[in-house]
């Protein structure tokens, strides 16, 4: 394939000379991302309407538990969240304080304009037409500058739902960050993206190469782990395989995440990931997890207590490994302008 046919479509594979190396001093690091949103049922059909922004005790809380560990999150934002006085004003402050970075996050039942149907398959705003995408995107982005007096320059679509316009645009609004990609999930049997074959290292997208895509992280871990995507991905085309693979502990998928994730398996994670040579771990999870009630992962005060001790965990074990935190600021200090690494490449 030329260089030139390749779009830097988040879709497709990055072209080799695409991959972004990082600065050697950087060495491996990890950052946080939230996926800071509505309150809603999760096991409803999509509404435009009968969400909530009430779990701010809880992110309070959270974000004094990550700034006291060093972390400084990035809380990737979406429009019912910038729309709460109370909300913004609260992360407004920890912004202008310097203990965590405003990103945009787009979950089009919610976000202006309103002109399409609100569905399943609608829910991934990267699918929709181009010109709601871009308008949406717009809406999203105008609002933020106004709660926060800049446009936000880090993205993450609501779903990872991206699509074949999604680079483009969000060069043209001025991100200089998406994180939307979920490398090893497929979501295209819900309407969605599927990531499969995509890297799990950093690379520059979009058109003009502009926007540096940061893959969410996910590791293969168990004795069989070396078979990687291929041999995973086989399994579940088999139905249950994939699961008697998993609890016979020859392979299982393991996102950085403390949702559904057992502690020891996301150790596990970290340490193949090192091995992978990945120099960027990117965790995440939802803001509505910080307050008990409002996810399938803390449905009680005991569920919140066991979430932070898998905290306690992870990042003890990422501090034995010499694994710091990074924010988004130094995370852009680290990787080459364009041009150097096109020569580099």
């Amino acid at each position: 394939m030329m260089a030139s046919s390749h779009d830097g479509n988040l879709l497709l594979p990055p072209l080799e000379q695409d991959r972004i190396i990082l600065d050697p001093a950087f060495g491996t690091r990890f950052m946080l991302f939230v996926d800071t949103e509505e309150e809603f049922d999760w096991n409803a059909p999509f509404s435009r309407t009968g969400h909530g922004v009430t779990a701010l005790a809880g992110m309070t809380r959270g974000q004094a538990y990550f700034a006291a560990a060093g972390v400084k999150p990035v809380y990737v934002t979406d429009y019912p969240v910038v729309e709460s006085d109370a909300a913004a004003g609260m992360m407004g402050q920890w912004q202008a304080d310097g203990a965590a970075d405003i990103g945009a996050h787009l979950h089009p039942w919610v976000n202006p304009p309103h002109l399409e149907e609100v569905t399943a398959a609608n829910s991934y705003v990267g699918f929709l037409p181009e010109a709601i995408e871009r308008a949406k995107l717009e809406a999203l982005c105008s609002r933020m500058e106004a709660r926060f007096g800049s446009r936000p320059i880090a993205y993450r679509a609501g779903r990872y739902g991206v699509g074949p316009n999604s680079a483009r645009l969000l060069e043209e609004a001025g991100f200089q960050l998406d994180s939307s990609v979920r490398s090893r999930f497929d979501y295209s049997g819900q309407h969605g993206p599927d990531f499969h074959g995509l890297p799990q290292h950093p690379y520059w997208a979009g058109p003009s190469r502009s926007l540096v895509e940061l893959p969410l992280s996910t590791a293969f871990v168990g004795m069989a782990r070396g078979g990687g995507e291929p041999l995973y991905r086989a399994a579940q085309r088999v139905g249950p395989l994939a699961g008697a693979l998993s609890r016979a502990r020859l392979i299982s998928r393991v996102p950085l995440t403390p949702e559904g994730v057992p502690v020891r398996d996301a150790i596990a994670a970290i340490d193949a990931l090192i091995e992978e040579g990945v120099r960027v771990l990117n965790f995440s999870f939802h803001s509505p997890t910080l307050e008990p009630g409002h996810t399938p992962y803390v449905r009680s005060e005991a569920d919140r207590t066991a979430f932070y001790q898998w905290w306690d965990a992870v990042l003890a074990h990422l501090a034995r490994r010499g694994v710091a935190p990074a924010s988004l600021d130094q995370l852009l200090a680290a990787v080459p302008a364009r041009a150097e690494a096109c020569k580099a490449a």
